[in-house]
């Protein structure tokens, strides 16, 4: 076969189920499923195979951004069967292709785990509400299954911002206006203060990066509107503390407040291999701002988060290893996995070993997630 067809290769990511194609110089296309790297029995790609495929999918002015800034990121329809968010990026001078399969079907609360006290939170007219984790965590997932909740069942007018859109949602009960970054608006900063002036009720910000943004987050949350937002942090006491950070020092103390009174939860969330049957489960660490929590957040306390987490099993609240340790007593995940993406990992060893169980290396090889 002497040219790759783009076609064939995304009908085998759908078909497969696999949530990545990697493409790149010298290698086999390449699937990720269920977390791991399985390589497809076509031709190695060429330097002039990744050209076509490439000019077959990237709009003209993502092609202008790759000459220029030597990546490129955008997202598209392919067909009904599924949309797909891709990266292009130079490197040792050829070009490389991540395509990230966003699926078409928004799945419900249930289907994803989410704790069922959310419904309850995302029902609250205003405050901050955030989505946690690492990249390819499944925070775009659960705040899509959040949205739509929203959408089918409270007349409400969202506004998101997102780079790039990646689940299209339709208006149902509410109005939802989706606008995209570099394409729809300049940044995230600009379309969050301007989106203020769109009469929102519910603003989503696909991503808190800068101080800026941040602030306008705070500042609509503050101002009578239910913000959504993501950070790439893990745990709810470190994101609170990575908010905080973001501001000089002599700020710091007002954001505390401000943060205190502004926000509602955070979800911090990572997604492992199952062992039970193919596929992913998420691990969710839970914290619901309390007027206790409220307080260790005013007065600088963070570190006694982790224990307000515990004793507030009663909100629907749970610490991210005691989810972990859930899954893995119910024969769901591997102890590795459970220890690799646990908070502390010291602490799951030895109940592993109390538990009588083993923690081998078994065939498992670590794999980061682009």
């Amino acid at each position: 076969m002497s040219t790759i067809q783009i076609d064939r290769l995304l009908d085998t990511v759908i078909k497969q189920g696999a949530s990545d194609l990697h493409l790149t110089v010298l290698r086999r296309p390449c699937l990720r499923k269920s977390g791991r790297l399985v390589d497809l029995q076509t031709k190695v790609l060429e330097p002039d195979d990744l050209v076509a495929l490439m000019k077959s999918i990237t709009p003209e002015r993502s092609q202008q951004e790759l000459q220029e800034e030597g990546t490129c990121d955008f997202g598209f329809a392919y067909g009904e069967a599924a949309r797909f968010r891709v990266s292009v990026f130079r490197q040792k001078g050829n070009l490389a292709i991540v395509l990230r399969q966003i699926p078409n079907r928004i799945l419900t609360f249930e289907e994803i785990g989410l704790p069922p006290i959310c419904k309850e939170l995302i029902r609250r007219p205003r405050g901050l509400f955030l989505v946690t984790g690492p990249t390819g965590s499944g925070k775009t997932t659960s705040l899509a299954t959040k949205i739509d909740y929203i959408n089918e069942n409270l007349d409400r007018h969202i506004v998101t911002i997102e780079d790039p859109i990646e689940y299209y949602h339709t208006h149902k009960k509410s109005i939802i206006n989706q606008r995209e970054v570099g394409v729809d608006t300049p940044s995230f900063s600009e379309a969050l203060r301007r989106s203020l002036r769109q009469d929102p009720d519910v603003i989503l910000v696909g991503e808190m990066r800068d101080l800026e943004t941040i602030e306008s987050a705070i500042r609509a949350a503050e101002t009578g509107h239910l913000v959504f937002g993501t950070l790439h942090t893990t745990g709810a006491a470190g994101t609170i503390n990575r908010i905080i950070d973001a501001f000089p020092t002599n700020q710091q103390e007002q954001v505390r407040v401000q943060l205190s009174t502004a926000l509602i939860c955070v979800l911090s969330q990572v997604l492992l291999r199952r062992i039970d049957k193919p596929g992913m489960v998420a691990a969710y660490e839970f914290l619901v701002v309390t007027p206790a929590i409220s307080n260790l957040i005013r007065e600088n306390k963070t570190f006694r988060i982790d224990s307000a987490i515990q004793t507030g099993k009663k909100f629907g609240m749970q610490l991210l290893d005691d989810h972990l340790w859930s899954l893995f007593s119910h024969g769901m995940i591997a102890a590795d996995e459970m220890i690799d993406k646990g908070k502390d990992p010291g602490q799951l060893t030895e109940k592993v070993h109390r538990a009588g169980g083993m923690v081998g290396r078994v065939e498992y090889d670590e794999e980061e997630d682009e």
